[in-house]
């Protein structure tokens, strides 16, 4: 139960690798500003892509947040156990008339784009949608589809500018414009799954009571689209900060997808916890606050 005031943070890793320095920094420094302010510390799993979730990988997560010497609220909640939530969500959503059907694929995507010439893409690089199903989707729904966000709908629903509160290392917040017609009209829920991270994230962190959200500089951008949803949802905002991301030699970030060396391997390599801390620069007591 939150007190009157009271900060919680959360963690909230997806089980289809093991985890790496760069989640352990995210980890750590939630766990220590949550500590730092009397508030709490929660662990959400987000398991929503079913194909590459594995019980093992759940598994080690626990293991290495506990090895690092974590403590976290039981119990732990698991986006997978929670569709309903996100199938709400969405229902409101159609309820507003911002969603709709879309059946493009992604080559389909890549071909209308290429014959438009010049054509923006979106944070990620892709090529916006261009809006091939939203008219059709609204005369023959289908069932067998994606479901797009109406960015222009949506944004004209919600009116005026949509900001949010942006924590830096030790410096003052700044209000950020979210301008989300930047991302253009994204899926909020996939065919195969039904829902998708940026309907859950926002619903979990809302019904959670999550009031910091500390992670990554790679999900700056999608803030966009989050502060969008929270607003057309009538959710709360909570205050963000997305700290640097923790690189390898060659200065990448590091990736579950590029086979970064997990925790465990550095384990059992001799690393302590307290070794790990030193690696991330945040000895005890020396993680920023915001």
């Amino acid at each position: 139960m939150t007190g009157p005031g009271q900060k919680v943070f959360r963690f909230a890793p997806s089980p289809n690798g093991y985890l790496h320095l760069g989640h352990a920094y995210s980890a750590l420094l939630n766990f220590d500003l949550a500590c730092r302010a009397g508030g709490r510390f929660l662990l959400r799993i987000e398991d929503i892509d079913v194909v590459r979730r594995r019980v093992e990988f759940e598994a080690a997560i626990y293991e290495d947040l506990a090895w690092l010497g974590l403590v976290w609220e039981q119990p732990v909640r698991r986006q997978s156990e929670h569709f309903d939530d996100y199938a709400a969500a969405l229902a409101r959503l159609d309820a507003l008339g911002v969603l709709y059907a879309c059946t493009c694929s992604r080559a389909d995507i890549a071909r209308a784009t290429r014959a438009l010439g010049d054509w923006p893409r979106d944070f990620d690089g892709a090529p916006l949608y261009p809006g091939t199903c939203r008219e059709k989707a609204r005369m023959a729904p289908s069932l067998a589809a994606n479901r797009r966000l109406d960015m222009s709908r949506a944004s004209a629903l919600v009116g005026g500018e949509i900001q949010w509160r942006e924590h830096g290392a030790g410096e003052a917040a700044a209000e950020i414009a979210a301008s989300p017609a930047a991302w253009g009209d994204v899926v909020l829920a996939r065919r195969d799954i039904g829902s998708s991270y940026h309907i859950a994230v926002v619903v979990d962190d809302a019904l959670q009571g999550v009031t910091d959200v500390v992670r990554g500089r790679d999900l700056f951008e999608a803030t966009r689209i989050h502060r969008l949803l929270q607003q057309l949802l009538g959710l709360p905002a909570p205050a963000y900060r997305h700290h640097e991301l923790v690189l390898d030699e060659g200065g990448q970030k590091l990736a579950k997808s590029r086979a970064s060396k997990p925790l465990r391997a550095l384990r059992a390599q001799g690393a302590s916890p307290a070794d790990i801390r030193e690696m991330l620069g945040l000895a005890k007591g020396q993680s920023a606050s915001l």
